[in-house]
């Protein structure tokens, strides 16, 4: 039974550059597969419908993704875990580690802009795990950029292989369909036909005069372009597919429902069920039967009036039953499971069961950090959890001292869940944040107000750069945090690090003390660190 279940599921992340209708695709999934049955707008800021996936009051107000969404649901037998990510890059580091809970990726392409630097940067990560990847070419309802172009870009750029699955006739007013080139056939696109329950026009037969009658020189220029792409095109091949080195692809319009249940059929087709996962100690496979998961996310107050925290867990193997003892492999503490809930975005619901491939969350109350593993008892650690080192630093204040102890605890759970670096200065009390672009520290200014009561203020800060510091003999790191105590701070899972306001003071301080190693990323709470410069 355990091995049907994981041969089920499908987990996967949508990805993409801001604006590219990620989030509107989110929506349409989830109407497709039955899981809601309205579609919130994401542009209508003042309705009172917005995306089931954008649940925080910033992004109703905004019309932006900020934190990461996790919606489960069932199609064709198939039990999907969709995990919508935020496209602005100010919270990379965010979808960063959402993508290594992932068996697959989708990555959604804006047909009038092709690809564009946030979606080279995360195809980036995919590609280093060798993630996946199908291809949603979006808005062909629009004016848009000649379909050739848009495939020989991604291919030049991302450096793979594209495979069409279907191919657009015409764009924008002059849209009229798709060729479905695994079947053979024509679905015609109506605008305005944004029913789930309305299937569109399927035409098999493709007699060219009949055709061109009825779709005009748009039906003959497909034609043409498909004709030479499949003199140019590979062959689909599910292991270059599975290896991340060529990407099926998709043309449709995500606000006009066209072109969805294609890409449904294409992620349980073929994208893989979950498989194995690296840990420091071995490779653990999903149909073990011992249970293990890792913690990859983790955010506080989804339901404001309790003050919670969530932290969501990717089931790496086993079965998880609702009562049983998980310890935290970092340090044996035991944790209850008798709350852990399944999601919709935020509505969640108590779970009995889940499987590898299942994101569950546990509430918990500042026990379980980023990069945690949970088992039955074994010691385990897996890897590939990262964490950068911040880019922008800012010092906060607040206008009413009596506030705090609320914007410690709030700093303190906002740092855990990795909105935003909170370092807390070896000498001194004034607590650092630190981020990869501004949008973060106004997103955390605005948490603060509306989730803890703190008004806070937010200034320039005199550092540019920070590194976590290690050292093979713990009395020469001893020495270093004695002589540059003014420099060191500390991280959430109390790291030490080096802060420095010009590149040259690095240089001088990575000279003088040749014994140090400095740190651009760390893995997770168990202090594995990589790319030492």
């Amino acid at each position: 039974m355990l091995e049907q279940e994981v041969k089920r599921r499908r987990t996967f992340a949508i990805i993409s550059h801001p604006d590219a209708g990620k989030t509107t695709l989110t929506e349409k999934l989830l109407m497709f597969a039955g899981a809601i049955h309205i579609a919130g707008s994401v542009k209508a800021r003042k309705a009172s419908r917005y995306a089931t996936s954008d649940w925080m009051e910033i992004e109703k107000q905004r019309g932006i993704s900020v934190a990461s969404s996790v919606m489960q649901m069932e199609y064709k037998d198939h039990v999907i875990n969709l995990l919508d990510t935020p496209g602005h890059q100010d919270f990379s580091e965010d979808t960063y580690r959402v993508l290594t809970a992932v068996d697959a990726a989708l990555m959604v392409i804006d047909a009038a802009n092709g690809v564009e630097s946030q979606t080279l940067r995360l195809l980036e990560v995919c590609r280093a795990r060798n993630t996946p990847i199908l291809t949603f070419i979006n808005k062909m309802d629009r004016e848009v950029r000649n379909p050739l172009d848009l495939i020989d870009e991604i291919e030049q750029t991302l450096g793979m292989d594209t495979v069409p699955f279907t191919w657009p006739i015409g764009m924008g007013k002059q849209f009229h369909g798709v060729f479905d080139l695994q079947n053979r056939c024509v679905r015609v696109f109506e605008p305005g036909a944004d029913r789930v329950d309305v299937e569109p026009e399927v035409i098999d037969n493709l007699d060219n005069d009949q055709m061109v009658a009825r779709f005009g020189n748009e039906f003959l220029e497909a034609k043409q372009e498909i004709d030479l792409i499949s003199g140019v095109s590979p062959q689909f091949d599910e292991s270059s597919f599975l290896a991340g080195e060529q990407t099926p692809v998709f043309f449709g319009s995500a606000i006009n429902n066209f072109g969805i249940r294609e890409v449904l059929d294409a992620l349980i087709s073929l994208a893989p069920p979950p498989g194995l996962r690296e840990a420091l100690q071995r490779t653990v496979l999903p149909e073990e039967k011992k249970f293990s998961g890792v913690v990859f996310k983790i955010q506080a107050n989804m339901n404001p009036a309790h003050r919670d925290r969530i932290a969501f867990i990717r089931i790496c193997s086993g079965e998880f039953k609702r009562g049983m003892n998980l310890k935290v492999a970092r340090n044996n503490k035991e944790i209850r499971t008798n709350t852990v809930v399944s999601f919709l975005s935020q509505r969640r619901e108590i779970l009995e069961t889940a499987y590898p491939g299942d994101i569950i969350g546990i509430p918990n109350h500042g026990t379980l950090q980023l990069g945690d593993t949970l088992t039955e008892g074994e010691i385990l650690q897996f890897t590939g959890l990262p964490f950068f080192a911040p880019e922008i630093f800012q010092t906060v204040e607040i206008n009413d001292p009596m506030r705090t102890k609320q914007l410690k605890l709030g700093l303190t759970q906002l740092g855990e869940e990795g909105a935003i670096q909170v370092f807390r200065p070896h000498l001194g009390s004034t607590l650092l944040l630190g981020a990869v672009g501004n949008l973060q520290f106004e997103v955390v200014t605005h948490r603060l107000q509306h989730e803890y009561g703190v008004d806070a203020r937010i200034a320039s800060a005199k550092y540019q750069l920070a590194r976590w510091i290690t050292s093979d003999n713990p009395k020469d790191l001893q020495r270093f945090i004695d002589s540059n105590s003014h420099r060191i701070a500390y991280d959430a899972v109390d790291a030490p690090t080096f802060l420095a306001s010009f590149e040259a003071e690095l240089s001088v301080a990575k000279e003088n003390w040749p014994s140090i190693h400095f740190h651009k990323m760390r893995e997770h709470a168990g202090l594995v660190f990589q790319s030492s410069m």
